[in-house]
């Protein structure tokens, strides 16, 4: 894993939308939830949790899509339809990794779900949790990921 950095750019598979990213992640997941299996047709989710202010959509207008509720909004490129990111919290967007331009630097720091995940699956997440972590796991788990990140 290398260094990030900053700024992250990345785009849809189009190249109709494009993220622009200028703070470094909280945290970093690979999420095995079902929602997260069948969204992206794979095994897992990989995301990073970006700060608000260090998130924008340079280019394009993304739709909504998947899951909707006022709690849990998915966004994708409104041409290809690519997952790019989702808002849950005021705080943070987490960002569909495999969206950015480079990924050199990333690794699931959590993985989050595991009670349903594929058995064959294995990732070299420090943190393992069956379904999401506890709010009071989220300040450890951030502060240790911060770390981790420091020279």
């Amino acid at each position: 894993m290398s260094r990030i950095s900053l700024p992250l750019l990345g785009r849809c598979r189009c190249d109709e939308t494009q993220l622009r990213i200028s703070a470094p992640p909280i945290l970093t997941m690979a999420c095995h939830c079902k929602g997260c299996q069948r969204m992206s047709a794979s095994a897992f989710s990989l995301t990073a949790a970006i700060p608000a202010a260090g998130f924008e959509v340079s280019r394009g207008e993304p739709v909504l899509g998947g899951l909707r509720n006022p709690e849990l909004r998915h966004f994708f490129c409104p041409a290809c339809m690519s997952w790019m990111f989702t808002r849950f919290l005021p705080e943070f967007v987490n960002v569909r990794v495999t969206m950015l331009d480079d990924v050199s630097w990333f690794s699931p720091f959590i993985e989050t779900w595991t009670r349903t995940k594929l058995p064959w699956v294995m990732t070299p997440a420090l943190h393992s949790y069956a379904e999401s972590p506890p709010v009071e796991d989220y300040a450890m788990l951030t502060a240790e990921f911060a770390k981790s990140l420091s020279p």
